[in-house]
């Protein structure tokens, strides 16, 4: 882990699963809302996915008017898995 990683946790990048865990829809309703451009992603050298934990902050805090950060962003990066 690099050290602007430790200085700033928030820029780790989610899976299509934690994100939808967090907004709590499906994986393939995260994917359309980023064909849509309602939310960016970033894709990796596979193809696959993956956004920042930041903007995903930041939308749900929109959309809850969240002062505070979700239960679900103090964890660890290794604990917090959807199912």
């Amino acid at each position: 882990m690099s050290a602007n990683q430790t200085t700033h946790p928030m820029n780790s990048l989610l899976t299509p699963a934690e994100v939808a865990a967090a907004f709590r829809v499906d994986p393939k309703t995260v994917t359309r809302w980023a064909k849509a451009g309602k939310l960016a992603s970033i894709r990796t050298l596979g193809g696959h996915r993956r956004y920042l934990e930041s903007e995903v902050v930041a939308k749900l805090s929109q959309a809850e008017d969240l002062q505070e950060p979700r239960h679900w962003l103090v964890r660890e990066r290794g604990q917090f898995r959807a199912r």
